[in-house]
């Protein structure tokens, strides 16, 4: 798909935020859209910050360390997200280049991760991702192991825990995914009671059901399809 498309694709996205809202009594001020640019040329990422877009997520650090630096030239102000799995060894690239690292998933990687925001004496926004539908082809850990995971990020100061974050079975019908952002959202509640912490945050929802994930809570939704059309090929 042409890049022609995306003031009018991204127009209709944020009309149907808004009517999530509505429906869901929020207010639009209340959720990020995060622009994933996954596959897509820096030309792209440049074209929709020139839209207005302040916030871009990526699946993978090298691609998005590459796309980062080009981009940065004309906007250094745009926040960078990674959303994809963090491999350990790509630790520093991410806490160096990204924001907000939303894919925390394991221990080990907590104790990297702080221990590079350490020695580059800044707090890193992390999410704890959960993989509610347990497919083995996804990261994030099991709902009844998080809590022992935020523990451990919360324990550390270099690491400001910002929420939880999934990546729910992919279903036709959003509302058969719906009960997966309920549950995100539940267990969200009980962590936060459990702990103190506010976790202010709930990172759920893509191109397909991102409407039933606002009604549910999500405060970012994370859109790529929705906004730059099918992803082009390698």
């Amino acid at each position: 798909m042409s890049a022609e498309g995306l003031p009018e694709r991204l127009a209709s996205v944020r009309e149907r935020i808004a009517r999530a809202c509505q429906k869901g009594l929020r207010d639009p001020k209340d959720v990020r859209l995060i622009a994933v640019t996954k596959l897509q040329p820096p030309e792209r990422v440049l074209e929709a910050a020139e839209l207005g877009l302040t916030e871009f997520g990526e699946n993978r650090v090298q691609e998005g360390m590459r796309k980062i630096e080009v981009v940065s030239v004309r906007y250094p102000r745009l926040r960078w997200h990674l959303i994809g799995r963090l491999q350990t060894n790509k630790a520093r690239s991410a806490v160096k280049y990204f924001e907000e690292i939303q894919s925390v998933d394991r221990e080990a990687l907590v104790a990297v991760l702080a221990a590079e925001a350490a020695r580059t004496e800044r707090t890193v926004p992390i999410f704890v991702e959960v993989n509610l539908g347990e497919e083995e082809s996804k990261g994030g850990i099991a709902a009844d192991r998080a809590e022992v995971l935020l523990r451990s990020a919360l324990a550390d100061k270099a690491l400001e825990v910002r929420g939880l974050m999934a990546v729910p079975p992919f279903l036709d019908d959003p509302e058969q995914v719906r009960p997966y952002f309920r549950a995100l959202r539940d267990l969200r509640e009980r962590l936060s009671a459990s702990t103190g912490a506010r976790l202010p945050e709930l990172s759920m929802g893509m191109s397909h059901d991102f409407e039933a994930a606002i009604e549910e809570g999500a405060t970012c939704v994370r859109i790529g399809t929705a906004l730059f059309g099918e992803r082009p090929r390698r």
